[in-house]
Formats: C-alpha cells, structure tokens, sequence
C-alpha cells in the first residue's frame, strides 16, 4: 500500500510516497481503506518537528473517511463496504477521565499522525472504538474535513467557553479549518460571531459562513473594532488559537468576567501577560485540546442534518501532498484541505 511519511524533518521536500506492507489486524482492530484524508496544521509542524512526537518514520495524517475492509476476531457491528470516519485520537480506556467520557484528559492518549502513524494512507488499522459511521447524506472529503477541527471547536466554545445563545464571541482566524468550524457553532448557538480573517477575499467567506462581523486584521486595529461593535464592553468570550501575533489584541478585547479559550499557538507560543490585568478583571485562561467521542458523533449528527457544513477548501490527489502542504501554508488556504486517495 501506498503511504505518506517523513524520515526527518524539515520543508515539503521531506514528504516521501512509499510502499509499505498491508498492517496486520490485532483483535480489536478495523482495517479501513482510505477515500479521503485531510491536512491540518499540526501536520505542518509535525513536518517541521514537534517535542513529544513519536519517533521517525512517521505516517502523517490526523483525519480520514473510507470503507471498512477487514476487522478482527472481537469486532462485530461492521460490515464489509461500510462507510466510516475516524476519530482521530487513542486513549488508555482504563483511567478516570476515559471512564468518564473526557478522553481528551487522558494522559496516555495519542493523535494519529503525531503520537502514531496516522491516516496519510491507503490502508489503516485502527482500535474498533475509534471507528464511526459516515452518514450518506456526507461524502467522504467531509467524513475527512470534520472530526479534528470541529471536535475542538466545539469543545473550546461549549464545553469550556459556555457559549451560550445572545453571547459575542469573537473568533481569531475565522478562515482557518478550526475557525470555520468555530463560526458555525456560533451562530448554531444563536450567539453573535465577531471574527478575524485577513484579506478582502477572506472576509466575503466568512460573511458566507454567518459571522456577523468580520475584522480584516490586515487593515484594522481588532481590539478597537471589538470595542465598538460591543459598545465598549469587550467580549466574555474569545476563540484563540494563533498565539503571541494576536495575544495583546485578545487581552484587550476580552471583557470583564471573560473567558479566552486557546488551543494552538501557529504565531508562536511565549506571550506576555500582566496578572494583575487578569485577577482585577476576573478573567480565565484555559487551555483546550481536542474533543471527545460523544461531541464527535453530536456533530456528525448536525452535519448530517445541513445543520452544519465541513468547509472543504481545496483537493489534492495525495501523489500532489507537497502542493497541498505549500498551500496549506500559504496564506491563500481557506477550510480545510483535502488529499483525495481514489
């Protein structure tokens, strides 16, 4: 079978296609063969080297869509030719927070494509629990654009954020997979989205999205333009996940009582921070990743609904994942970025 590894880190020349042998199925394991899978930004920085990553050789990919192959002697439920996503993370199954329900808290768990070997392939072995059904109503370049970017969305915004319906919120990078996902969960809540996105272009996509106000950071002040349209008030919540180029201007914007939920930092992660700013004003920091297997399956539900919409930006043939990683990286991309395995 054909996949997409690295063997060192560095640019998109680093990416190789190469042959490796169909994997052998544990017990508990589902083999998919993929249809579709999706690049995130942590497949960049996986490329460029990330503390913690599993050692190299690595199959990249968090996201994938396809049909079920094979499955174990302990599976049962699937069938042959069955339409399923994957969810894109392994846990323990053993600790508090996986008893739970909130795997993300697991200590142990994995992402595929950063702890393991992940999706970028045509054919997968993956846990049976990490196998769910892919409505027909959703085509496969969806079934791979979701599972990661709106799973943390969602649970940033919801579980952590308390969005809740009449709420402004803004969200940074409204452009971005996990920005597009954040846009929709807004206005599926009946809150009011204020959000940023850089570029002419980039503002008429998220009009097209709902958001209700869109700042061009390329030609205005954010925390100025927050303030106005909040009547001086701030926001109580804002949506972060670019890091130290939009730290100051979030603090500034972020209202008396407010909450800041980040969960990447893609500009850089050492920000300045005053803690007498956020003790006076009551405001919380928290940080966030991931999502769990429950909110995976609510947004499957709500996509399948036309409820939601997995933006899918532009597709690849995975013999093209160089040109999908440059334009990944170039500040053209808008959704999510498929590479298309048929």
């Amino acid at each position: 079978m054909k996949v997409i590894a690295i063997h060192q880190h560095g640019g998109p020349d680093v990416l190789t296609i190469e042959d490796r042998p169909v994997p052998a199925l544990r017990d508990n394991d589902v083999l998919i063969r993929l249809k579709a899978t999706s690049l995130n930004r942590m497949d960049l920085w996986v490329r460029k080297g990330l503390p913690g990553m599993a050692p190299l050789p690595l199959i990249l990919g968090c996201d994938g869509a396809g049909v079920v192959e094979a499955w174990g002697a302990d599976v049962t439920g699937l069938s042959q030719g069955q339409r399923v996503f994957i969810f894109p993370m392994t846990t323990c199954g053993r600790c508090l927070p996986c008893l739970s329900g909130s795997v993300n808290l697991c200590r142990h768990f994995k992402i595929f494509g950063e702890h393991r070997d992940g999706t970028h392939c045509e054919l997968m072995a993956v846990p049976a629990e990490n196998v769910m059904r892919l409505d027909d109503n959703l085509s496969f370049a969806e079934g791979a654009a979701f599972p990661l970017v709106f799973m943390t969305a969602w649970h940033m915004l919801v579980a952590n954020g308390g969005l809740t319906p009449g709420m402004d919120v803004l969200i940074i990078a409204g452009a971005s997979g996990v920005g597009s996902a954040a846009i929709q969960i807004v206005k599926l809540f009946g809150a009011r989205a204020i959000v940023t996105v850089g570029g002419k272009d980039k503002v008429a996509l998220a009009e097209a999205l709902g958001a209700d106000v869109v700042i061009d950071h390329y030609t205005e002040n954010i925390s100025q333009r927050v303030k106005d349209v909040t009547g001086n008030q701030g926001v109580p919540l804002i949506f972060e996940h670019v890091g130290v180029k939009v730290w100051e201007a979030c603090l500034k914007s972020l209202a008396w009582g407010g909450r800041l939920v980040t969960c990447g930092a893609t500009s850089g992660p050492l920000v300045n921070l005053d803690l007498r700013h956020v003790f006076i004003k009551q405001q919380q920091i928290i940080g966030s990743t991931m999502g769990t297997r429950a909110e995976a399956l609510m947004i499957h539900d709500f996509l399948s609904q036309g409820r939601l919409k997995a933006v899918v930006g532009k597709t690849f043939s995975y013999t093209d994942v160089r040109k999908a990683h440059e334009f990944l990286e170039s500040s053209d991309s808008f959704g999510k970025v498929i590479l298309d395995w048929n």
